[in-house]
């Protein structure tokens, strides 16, 4: 406990909050109410500054599970592999009585009666390639097999169908990050790393001036890889040379987004390549400190890490006087508790202080300027921190011929759901189009079977249908531009062709979808996702998610009504662009592409009249349980002609 609180500045243990939840619930199975008074007491806060916690985040419990826990991953790629028939067949197996869909959102773990079981939906566990996961306790279970689930406990690996062989890269990849991953002859070990040039890079960088290596950065054209595709160099540059604060980086590795699941390799298979591209990064920024905000779900990842520090720390990468060169600096990891919300900078900077998520209102606060502990703060990706280390050993210049212009370097896409071959491939960025991904990489879709859309960057991305024309412009060789009419085979995987296309390269998850889909489903399912991890600070967000998601459900279930449709894409042009954060346009723009690209089908899910908007009014269960919905006159007339489908309001 002294140890985790020891990792934060002495004037501000409240950072030390979760860390401490973490410790308590790992040896007592969950938080009581002895414990929020303790750690309260211990960082000299108020049990209201724990509950809070507690409440907020999800992996925080106030109620023992079973001896034997079980987290199914509910989100799009698990579901559509089978993750809710397994779910079902757990509760069967164990005897479990799941409570009925929307109870339980804040309490959702369910207990055998002999206490020896409990399970309950998570959201994406970032392994949405081995579909569908789950995981027993700390332990994750990939390409799980729902009709084994009897097995699961007993015997897990005979509840594993298809097992997947690490494949070689493909020709189309060009491997810079990923150039470890999968090798047999390499391990997490400091000395496997230093034998293959580990830390050279870091030498290197000590050597040179702070500004020379930004400036490497800012002409290598690197790209934030978390999302948003921010210049990483000119979000250096907005730390002052002469600033007189402490400085602070924060290494963002909370991958949540459905259907991305790259740096949780990196994590767990070259933790040193992102080491040395923090310590390089501290360097260049004149930071002393630097965090690793890891998600809660990665447990055995924080460990690795934690053994990396210690092993770099050893060879005196990290800790006082690195390598002789007069500069102290200090890597730490930093579990989350499982929300979403947390891989937004500002709202990650204020779970570091021992907060509940919530993002900051920009400006004031760019956390450049006011960060952590209101401090000059870089937050930078896992993939995005790991490219720093090439970008020393290639030279800005060199680097920024991989790729093509403004679209710079190598990226890591992910690929999941209806494809032979879903997985990881590194591409320059731009070289290989949508359809060499989905073909030729991901082997395909499956046999019989014809592509429907595509979901480009992640669950937030908007989709884009597979019988659509994108109108791109393309530059010649001699400069000039062209516009050019492309089929989404054709698209090349860059941030500004997919951004014209209109949709987003976001966090390079690609989500693929085949004929035998029902759109208004797939819909359902983000919103869920939305709706349970929107942080409930902005009004739109808060509601509109919600709404969003009580609608596509009752539409699934029978009950649409013929308002539906423009409903939902009045509720998300409500919602984007009137929130703190960005988390409204990532749950609005699902909403608003599915419901424009696939009118027809959503349509055809909104078929009852409106009821009468007086008393007695319909319920949701009604709008479902009845056949018909019948046209009611109005008792008193107030200028209607007549309620329901006709009426005008």
């Amino acid at each position: 406990m002294d140890e985790a609180v020891a990792r934060y500045p002495s004037d501000h243990r409240r950072s030390a909050a979760m860390p401490l939840l973490h410790l308590w619930q790992e040896h007592f199975g969950f938080i009581s109410e002895e414990a929020v008074l303790w750690i309260a007491g211990k960082l000299g806060l108020q049990p209201i500054n724990i509950l809070e916690l507690v409440t907020f985040y999800p992996m925080f419990r106030e109620q023992p599970p079973g001896k034997t826990h079980i987290r199914v991953c509910r989100t799009l790629s698990c579901a559509m592999a089978g993750g809710f028939e397994l779910m079902e067949n757990l509760c069967t197996t164990f005897g479990i009585q799941r409570p009925p869909d929307g109870d339980g959102m804040h309490n959702p773990i369910t207990v055998s009666a002999d206490g020896n079981y409990s399970v309950e939906f998570v959201e994406c566990l970032a392994s949405c390639h081995t579909a569908p996961v789950c995981m027993i306790g700390e332990q994750v279970h990939e390409n799980v097999d729902p009709n084994s689930a009897a097995n699961l406990v007993r015997n897990p690996q005979s509840a594993i169908r298809n097992p997947q062989l690490r494949s070689p890269p493909h020709p189309l990849e060009h491997r810079l990050i990923y150039k470890n991953i999968g090798r047999p002859d390499w391990t997490t070990e400091i000395d496997s790393y230093l034998r293959d040039g580990g830390y050279e890079q870091l030498k290197q960088a000590l050597t040179m001036s702070r500004g020379d290596i930004v400036n490497k950065v800012k002409n290598s054209g690197l790209r934030g890889r978390g999302g948003a595709g921010f210049s990483c160099g000119l979000k250096w540059s907005f730390i002052r040379p002469d600033e007189k604060r402490p400085v602070y980086l924060i290494c963002n590795a909370d991958e949540s987004e459905p259907g991305t699941f790259k740096d949780r390799y990196i994590i767990h298979e070259d933790p040193h390549q992102l080491l040395e591209g923090i310590l390089i990064s501290c360097y260049a920024l004149n930071a002393h400190t630097a965090y690793i905000y890891i998600r809660g779900e990665f447990p055995e990842g924080a460990k690795i890490l934690e053994r990396a520090i210690e092993e770099a720390r050893a060879h005196n990468f990290l800790g006082k006087n690195i390598l002789g060169s007069g500069f102290d600096v200090e890597v730490y990891v930093h579990r989350g508790a499982g929300a979403y919300i947390c891989g937004e900078e500002t709202g990650l900077i204020e779970s570091l202080e021992g907060k509940r998520g919530y993002p900051r209102i920009k400006p004031p606060y760019f956390p450049a300027v006011l960060g952590l502990y209101m401090c000059p703060t870089i937050v930078n990706n896992v993939e995005t921190l790991c490219h720093i280390k090439h970008i020393i050993a290639m030279g800005g210049a060199e680097y920024a011929r991989l790729g093509r212009a403004n679209n710079t370097g190598t990226r890591i896409v992910c690929v999941s759901g209806d494809v032979q071959r879903p997985g990881y491939f590194e591409i320059e960025v731009g070289a290989v189009t949508m359809g060499q991904l989905i073909y030729e990489m991901a082997g395909g879709l499956r046999p019989g079977r014809k592509l429907k859309a595509v979901i480009p960057g992640g669950s937030s991305a908007k989709v884009l249908r597979a019988d659509e024309k994108f109108k791109l412009k393309h530059r010649q060789s001699d400069g000039s531009t062209i516009e050019r009419e492309m089929s989404i085979d054709e698209i090349p995987m860059d941030f500004d062709s997919l951004t014209a296309a209109g949709s987003m390269a976001g966090s390079g998850g690609v989500i693929v979808l085949d004929d035998s889909r029902g759109m208004v489903w797939v819909l359902n399912n983000i919103n869920e996702f939305y709706a349970h991890e929107s942080c409930g600070q902005c009004t739109p967000c808060r509601e509109g998610s919600l709404w969003m998601k009580k609608i596509t459900d009752r539409m699934l279930r029978g009950g649409g009504v013929v308002e539906d449709p423009k409903t939902l894409k009045t509720i998300g042009d409500n919602i984007a662009g009137r929130t703190i954060c960005a988390f409204g346009e990532a749950c609005a723009w699902p909403t608003q592409s599915f419901v424009e690209k696939f009118p027809e089908e959503f349509a055809a899910r909104a078929q009852k009249p409106i009821p009468p908007p007086l008393p007695p009014e319909y319920t949701p269960e009604e709008l479902i349980e009845e056949e018909e919905i019948p046209t009611t006159p109005l008792a008193h007339d107030p200028g209607w002609e007549k309620a329901g489908a006709q009426g005008t309001i």
